[in-house]
């Protein structure tokens, strides 16, 4: 069996903020930095990370001293208009409106649609999938975006839930196990095992 940790960066200023920070390149903030210090992953036999500093600092907290592939796909959605702001600096923004009258389904103007952003995602998900049963790899870790996360829960996972309701907290994750037979077979499934700080 295949044993993935799906983990989600540590906070971000503009995480704190409740910005959307997508293609933003920010560093953790001192209070991400320190609540990270305090969680503990099992150490991973291979070890994945989005292209954004975030993400490779987190790996880097989390992980001391391992290396790591970085994969381009499984970097955050591109949230165009929205890029680094909250709802509040939005408020009055007729796209805005639009797109949460749509329910999050209309495509972030001037950025990704969410087809094309969860495409994108599992795209990045199976290079690590295929990576690992041809190295013959037992456990594996992906420090990314919760969104990615969240793309890649809503296909794969065993537990039928809607994209939103996979969200995870800074830091938080999911624990997810797969048969590299049945997947090479094409039967793209995981089973979940356990929750870090869902919400």
């Amino acid at each position: 069996m295949l044993k993935i940790y799906l983990i989600r960066h540590g906070q971000t200023p503009g995480n704190k903020l409740k910005r959307y920070i997508g293609t933003t390149d920010e560093q953790l903030s001192q209070e991400g930095r320190e609540f990270l210090e305090k969680l503990s992953y099992p150490m991973p036999e291979s070890l994945y990370v989005s292209p954004l500093l975030r993400c490779v600092e987190t790996a880097g907290i989390l992980f001391p001293k391992k290396e790591f592939r970085i994969i381009e796909e499984l970097s955050e959605c591109n949230f165009g208009e929205f890029e680094n702001k909250n709802y509040k600096e939005l408020s009055g923004n007729d796209n805005y409106q639009k797109w949460i009258d749509s329910n999050g389904m209309l495509p972030f103007p001037g950025g990704e649609s969410r087809e094309d952003f969860k495409h994108r995602s599992l795209t990045g998900f199976q290079k690590v999938v295929t990576g690992c049963i041809r190295e013959d790899v037992h456990t594996a870790a992906l420090v990314v975006h919760g969104g990615t996360i969240m793309n890649i829960m809503e296909e794969y996972a065993d537990r039928q839930r809607p994209f939103y309701e996979w969200h995870v907290k800074n830091g938080g994750g999911y624990q997810v196990e797969l048969d590299p037979a049945t997947w090479k077979q094409g039967k793209h499934e995981f089973r979940v095992c356990e929750a870090y700080m869902e919400g």
